[in-house]
């Protein structure tokens, strides 16, 4: 295991995946993880039984961490919990807005408590405004933050695939802590911390608001096609694969019109000349590309291509990416047995990663008892 953050010690009241990213990821980097939870278990323990009878979300999310059962409405287990994070240097939670602080763990209390704690506070829609009280699950940050409108077909709007908003803000919470650690070798001084799920999402917004608020362009849901460019999508091979490709620029778009079109004339054609006006005629310009795709095997057109310098791929499903060849695997031990999980992005050293084993309810729950009582 890595040892970056040797001797660092988080407490994290967490549950689903927001603040488990978060936690795991410091994990991985070797923090000590006390993951509270309540006496029937995070619930994400229980979203599916899929992955030799456990959760394929709670094995991702929750290697290396200790699993600490308290009830929090219970004066003795709170004061567990107050114990724990006197000794730490990360408090995480993502309870319920207010939960956590009718419990007595209010993060602005914590801190005037313990000036060098890095308090991290995960909700929906942040501490105020009028939605902030509501939870926040990733489909309803999904529809409210517009992502869910630019995101199917035509025929309707679509839930991105996995759970995006979650995700986003588990990294940011994960990269401000970092921030927040590095200031506190400099200053001394801990942080407070909050993260919504909306406002992470919201950021990824940018390019379709601004593109709404400084001009007339009007994002559309375009299934895999890219919402503004040109020609950008997957088309269907003789073969019956469909593979997909992306003009970027117009030095590209010369070169697939040359190339693989065999038609450099239309580059000069009235509709098609720049990116804008293509975004104009994408149904003409589709029409064009689909019947060049037709006469191609998938492998011929992917050939063709790379020859003329433009990106392409194909339209994988999951069995397919499971075997992807560029997948890099781990192995996890989990209650159940070794679980062969995709690893994580980052890559240090060059070297494998291997990480600390997926808890079982309450393993540790005794001995951190016993722990706090020397």
């Amino acid at each position: 295991m890595r040892k970056s953050l040797k001797d660092i010690t988080v407490v994290a009241v967490e549950q689903a995946v927001a603040a488990p990213y978060a936690s795991s990821r410091l994990a991985d980097a070797g923090a000590r993880v006390f993951k509270i939870e309540r006496p029937e278990g995070d619930f994400a323990r229980n979203y599916d039984k899929l992955v030799q009878g456990q959760s394929a979300y709670f094995i991702w999310l929750n290697r290396g961490k200790e699993s600490v059962c308290l009830d929090l409405r219970s004066e003795s287990d709170r004061s567990v919990l107050d114990a724990l994070i006197a000794k730490a240097d990360i408090f995480i939670q993502n309870l319920k807005p207010g939960s956590i602080d009718r419990l007595g763990f209010a993060s602005s209390d914590l801190r005037r408590r313990f000036p060098r704690l890095i308090t991290c506070d995960i909700s929906g829609f942040g501490e105020g405004g009028p939605f902030s009280h509501l939870k926040a699950y990733d489909l309803i940050v999904q529809a409210e933050a517009g992502l869910s409108s630019i995101t199917g077909t035509k025929e309707g709007p679509a839930r991105v695939g996995v759970s995006v908003c979650d995700i986003s803000a588990g990294m940011t919470a994960h990269a401000a802590i970092l921030e927040a650690l590095f200031n506190r070798e400099r200053t001394g001084e801990g942080a407070s911390i909050q993260v919504s799920l909306f406002d992470a999402i919201v950021d990824w917004m940018n390019v379709p608001v601004l593109q709404h608020d400084y001009s007339d362009y009007q994002t559309v849901r375009a299934g895999v096609k890219h919402p503004s460019l040109a020609p950008y999508g997957a088309y269907r091979c003789s073969d019956g694969k469909d593979v997909i490709f992306s003009v970027q620029n117009d030095r590209e778009w010369v070169n697939f019109c040359a190339m693989f079109l065999k038609s450099p004339e239309l580059t000069r054609q009235p509709g098609f000349a720049d990116n804008m006006q293509r975004l104009g005629t994408r149904e003409r310009l589709d029409e064009i590309i689909k019947v060049r795709f037709s006469t191609l095997s998938s492998e011929e057109a992917m050939q063709e291509l790379e020859a003329a310098g433009l990106a392409y791929g194909r339209l994988r499903d999951i069995p397919a990416v499971s075997k992807h060849p560029h997948v890099r695997r781990m192995a996890v031990e989990t209650p159940n047995g070794v679980v062969d999980v995709i690893a994580p992005a980052a890559i240090f050293n060059h070297e494998k990663p291997s990480f600390g084993p997926v808890p079982a309810l309450g393993a540790h729950t005794a001995s951190v008892r016993e722990e706090l009582r020397r």
